[in-house]
């Protein structure tokens, strides 16, 4: 499961000319989802998305999260994110999980940041065609790979 994070001044999602959803000062988080991904991968993000540090203290250094903000949520599925590029010009999405997966696992994720937040979470159409628009404050965009909490980096 990936996360595309951006902390923003506001941001909206609109389908078919109609707003669907629209937020002020928090987070737009696009969400890729795979075939392996599981219930495990949902309560993992969830907890790192509204716990993530991004927001500044009163000092300006980003030492708040979206729970200690108080900060609102709009979460977007979208496949692309799961975008395989190393041959050819034409990305393909074989990684990207069907409907049959990802639309629980959406679901799941949107409802476990909700409950964590004790607020409603923004969302955008599942499937649909989405115009999204976003003010990004910072700018602040973080990746989160849930494959990578097992993986061990060395420093650079």
């Amino acid at each position: 499961m990936r996360l595309l994070i951006q902390r923003v001044s506001k941001a909206s999602v609109t389908v078919e000319g109609a707003t669907k959803s629209a937020i002020g000062y928090g987070l737009l988080v696009l969400m890729g989802i795979t075939d392996s991904d599981t219930e495990y991968d949902v309560e993992y993000l969830s907890s790192k998305l509204v716990n993530l540090r991004i927001f500044d203290d009163t000092n300006g250094v980003m030492n708040l999260s979206a729970i200690d903000t108080d900060a609102e949520v709009l979460i977007i599925s979208q496949f692309t994110l799961y975008a395989q590029t190393r041959k050819g010009n034409r990305p393909s999405y074989i990684y990207a999980a069907k409907p049959d997966i990802a639309v629980p696992l959406y679901e799941s994720f949107c409802s476990a940041v909700s409950q964590l937040l004790g607020k409603e979470v923004k969302t955008g159409v599942f499937g649909a065609d989405m115009k999204v628009e976003l003010i990004n404050d910072g700018p602040v965009t973080i990746w989160i790979d849930s494959d990578e909490r097992s993986k061990k980096h060395s420093q650079l």
